[in-house]
């Protein structure tokens, strides 16, 4: 699962930017991604450096205009080759506005600003260069979120304004009552370009950049040449104070054949937890899905020869090492080996629990005899029922888990070489002791083989 377990996961916190519009009503999702105020935080500081590199590339206008100068009446002046060799963004917050979307408020921003200027009155030509200090700028946006039909995000800003609190002007040159003059000028003309350029930065950077970028994202993709997995968004995040829930289908289909399943995903309570920055709900759905799905393609189907069997077990997939079980069987065919094909009854169930994953296959296992012509003769069909339970982890690039398997209930459903017999523990070898046999004439068998099983994928 690693390909799709990645793009899920690193595409949590871009999640925050998702949804806000009615999915279906009444579905539950597969899986919840919590982003806590926590998670929050390192969003906000990783959006604030990517919008510090945005705000870099402002382009100024040039602006010009005229002044009174004492004595000589109006002059004209222009500021251009404006430039920002410097943009901090200090300090940020991003926070959830329940029933609406995202807010990010930043506080305490610095702004440098480089430039020229000149003055023109008739005989007097002036021009030097200028330096611009601004401190305490604020910024506040608002994200509306939303998502289409297809799961794919969508985001606009409802509003945005920022204001300056402080300017410092460095203008060069000699002539003190007219760089005076022009720092009045230039404090006011560039608070009010500033103030507007920036907004208008953020939004072109949300219309034109982060909105497309969301309609290329995948919502559906490939974990093997049998399945995929659908991710897509269900409905608007549930915003409240302090945290975030996104709510993903987390579908698992089979890739040749996509058809709707027949059961809905359970509702899920995640506890009211914030010491980490994400959390991540998975409800049973998402593996009653891969079973059905892995079913469909086939995968469950396997076969099992003698070749694949470890050269050192006790027992051996031949009719000689079936000589207890089923004495017609070596002797209808003495020393000849046997394939075993299994194939998965129905999909197996699965079921959830705080601590641990359970599910109870049902298999059916088909014995053939291997003649010397090296036809397959069908001998004998065993049913066979048993229980595994998992104990899952989760972290940053995968799912691991400890595997413990139940004991095995045999049934003997067909034979074409007669009866299996009653073997005792004592001449049983020891592998096939824990098994639980079904009827009087279903003996206890059981072999703990290690196999490279091959899957054989449905026609």
């Amino acid at each position: 699962m690693g390909t799709w377990a990645r793009a899920l996961l690193g595409s949590t916190l871009l999640s925050l930017l998702l949804a806000a519009a009615p999915g279906a009503l009444g579905t539950n999702p597969g899986l919840i991604t919590r982003i806590t105020d926590k998670g929050l935080e390192y969003a906000a500081r990783e959006g604030l450096l990517a919008l510090q590199r945005k705000l870099l590339g402002v382009t100024l206008p040039d602006f010009d205009g005229d002044f009174r100068i004492k004595h000589l009446g109006r002059a004209q002046y222009k500021f251009y080759s404006l430039e920002i060799p410097r943009f901090e963004l200090l300090r940020g917050t991003l926070r959830p506005l329940p029933g609406q979307g995202l807010s990010l408020d930043i506080s305490d921003a610095y702004i440098h600003v480089r430039g020229s200027w000149k003055v023109r009155k008739a005989f007097l030509r002036l021009k030097n260069s200028f330096d611009l200090y601004v401190k305490g700028l604020t910024i506040s946006v608002h994200l509306v979120l939303g998502s289409e039909p297809s799961g794919r995000p969508t985001v606009t800003t409802s509003s945005c304004s920022s204001d300056i609190q402080n300017v410092e002007l460095d203008i060069e040159g000699d002539l003190e009552e007219l760089l005076n003059l022009l720092q009045s000028q230039i404090d006011a003309r560039l608070r009010e370009v500033l103030e507007s350029k920036i907004c208008r930065q953020i939004e072109e950077a949300v219309t034109a950049h982060l909105q497309p970028y969301l309609q290329t994202l995948p919502v559906t993709t490939q974990i093997d040449s049998f399945a995929g997995i659908d991710y897509s968004l269900m409905e608007a995040p549930r915003a409240t104070a302090g945290m975030l829930d996104v709510m993903f289908k987390g579908e698992i289909f089979p890739l040749d054949h996509r058809s709707p399943v027949d059961f809905l995903a359970p509702a899920m309570n995640l506890p009211e937890a914030h010491s980490r920055m994400v959390y991540f709900a998975i409800s049973d759905y998402v593996f009653n899905t891969a079973s059905l799905a892995y079913h469909k393609s086939g995968y469950w189907n396997f076969s099992i020869t003698d070749a694949m069997v470890p050269a050192d077990s006790n027992i051996r997939l031949t009719t000689k090492s079936f000589r207890a079980f089923v004495p017609r069987l070596a002797k209808l065919y003495p020393n000849m080996n046997l394939e075993l094909q299994g194939s998965v009854a129905s999909a197996p169930l699965v079921n959830l629990s705080p601590e641990n994953l359970f599910a109870a296959p049902q298999m059916d296992i088909e014995a053939f005899v291997v003649l010397p012509s090296s036809a397959r003769e069908p001998v004998f069909r065993l049913g066979v029922a048993t229980n595994v339970s998992a104990t899952l982890t989760l972290n940053t690039s995968k799912i691991t888990g400890f595997l413990k398997p139940g004991r095995l209930q045999v049934e003997l459903k067909e034979s074409k070489v007669g009866g299996f017999n009653e073997v005792e523990k004592k001449r049983c070898p020891r592998p096939c002791r824990n098994v639980d046999a079904l009827g009087s004439t279903r003996p206890r068998t059981e072999t703990q083989l290690h196999p490279r099983i091959t899957h054989n994928r449905a026609a």
